[in-house]
């Protein structure tokens, strides 16, 4: 969690046609992203690394534990990305926690690129163990 010392980041890949790498439920580190040359460069609004995440301390919801995070944004963005991974950029090795599809590429052209994350239900959190 933030309160114990970690610090989750979000960031974003390429453009699909751009991409080397496979990420799916086996990638296991935001390191596979950044080692293949995947994720986005820096600049054009984009920080390589990603944003941190606010707001992720787990709770439950009946017996489903659920984390939830505070939407991000990249402002004065021109990029265009096909996903990315959530991970936990202060343990060793950069472990992931989650890796996004947009379901196709998304671009933003000199303007604000935002990420809304669902509520922190069972039903509808990002993450979700049950």
């Amino acid at each position: 969690t933030a309160s114990t010392g970690n610090t989750f980041k979000l960031a974003l890949g390429k453009a699909t046609a751009s991409v080397t790498g496979t990420y799916n439920a086996a990638t296991t580190s935001y390191d596979s992203m950044s080692s293949n040359s995947d994720e986005l460069a820096n600049g054009s609004g984009y920080t390589t690394g990603g944003n941190t995440l606010t707001s992720v301390t787990p709770t439950s919801d009946g017996t489903t534990a659920v984390c939830d995070f505070d939407n991000t944004t990249w402002t004065s963005a021109t990029f265009t990305t096909s996903g990315g991974i959530i991970y936990n950029d202060t343990a060793t090795g950069n472990p992931a926690c989650a890796i996004l599809s947009f379901g196709g590429d998304q671009q933003v052209s000199s303007g604000d690129f935002q990420i809304q994350f669902p509520a922190a239900a069972a039903a509808t959190a990002i993450i979700r163990i049950a």
